[in-house]
């Protein structure tokens, strides 16, 4: 019987060691991109993204939760623009736009506390193609070892992605309601 406890033991050690060992081979960085064709201008396009209040209209994971508490800061829209979030179904964090170039890209920092602490770049690029815009919403940051081995289980491409490919189609039905070119 102790032979068996002790092999059984070994057994879960050795399992524990290959994960954490495949999970160093992880990369130490992931990135998260979606993009959508709208049949808008990027000047329609842009302040829909450029301003968090405007944003967070299509923002699913601000709509995710009807139960979110936020808060805004700074100007309403452009650098500094920040919203301040905590819910229960999208964590607690805050984005802040640090760069928007008009009717061509917003950059934003996404820093998540819970449930996971991450310092994550978020980016929108908006790109005319005839009468429509091609919107890329990425976001990148860094992969601690727990992010590696929590990256084991979940995917985070599949994971972000379907959140990302649902809020660039909110975006489009948005854009395209508002845009002169569609009526």
């Amino acid at each position: 019987m102790l032979t068996f406890l002790i092999a059984g033991a070994a057994v879960i050690v050795a399992l524990v060691v290959i994960i954490f060992l495949y999970a160093l081979t992880q990369p130490d960085r992931f990135e998260v991109r979606r993009s959508a064709s709208i049949k808008a201008s990027s000047d329609t396009i842009f302040p829909l993204i450029n301003n968090l209040h405007a944003f967070n209209t299509w923002n699913p994971f601000d709509k995710r939760d009807p139960n979110i508490k936020g808060s805004y800061a700074g100007p309403d829209s452009g650098n500094g623009a920040s919203y301040a979030f905590e819910s229960s179904k999208s964590g607690t964090g805050r984005v802040e736009i640090v760069e928007a170039v008009p009717s061509s890209k917003v950059i934003m920092r996404l820093t998540m506390i819970k449930p996971i602490a991450a310092d994550n770049r978020v980016a929108f690029t908006l790109q005319p193609e005839g009468d429509t815009t091609r919107v890329t919403w990425a976001m990148d940051g860094e992969v601690p070892f727990a992010g590696k081995i929590i990256h084991l289980v979940f995917n985070m491409d599949k994971m972000m992605g379907r959140d990302f490919e649902a809020g660039l189609a909110d975006l489009r039905l948005l854009a395209e309601k508002s845009s002169p070119a569609s009526h």
